[in-house]
């Protein structure tokens, strides 16, 4: 199966670390296009200014979706982040939409919150993605 990773930047080695795994699985792995800016500016993240300006120059978004368009499926690294336990950010909210609409098979690594604690969870928790706990056999 051919997968795209979807998550925050900010676990730009995780998501490295999960190609890894997926590839010994036999699948086809592909990464946020911008993921060795972000391996090599960790803080390139939080710096929006600077960030918007990257993006918006290397059409980042664009570049993602159409990766995730040529995919079968996503798997969200959704670690913790801002003290909130299965963090999704917005522009992987947007990716987990697109690919919801598109048909695509959507795994979370880890369970997202609840709706009260984070209001993007409601959304997806309607779309309802296959929640794998971080067992990489359970992507098919």
């Amino acid at each position: 199966m051919k997968i795209m990773i979807c998550g925050s930047m900010t676990f730009s080695k995780e998501m490295l670390a999960a190609k890894e795994k997926l590839e010994k699985q036999g699948h086809i792995v592909k990464l946020p296009c911008d993921i060795d800016t972000h391996l090599e500016n960790s803080k390139l993240i939080d710096d929006l200014e600077t960030d918007f300006e990257y993006c918006t120059k290397h059409n980042i978004m664009k570049t993602c979706m159409d990766t995730l368009t040529k995919s079968d499926a996503i798997l969200v690294m959704n670690h913790r982040k801002n003290s909130i336990n299965g963090y999704i950010g917005t522009a992987c909210l947007m990716e987990i939409g697109l690919a919801y609409y598109l048909g695509k098979k959507i795994f979370l690594l880890n369970p997202t919150p609840k709706p009260s604690e984070a209001r993007w969870a409601h959304e997806i928790r309607i779309i309802g993605p296959t929640i794998i706990n971080g067992d990489f056999a359970k992507v098919s």
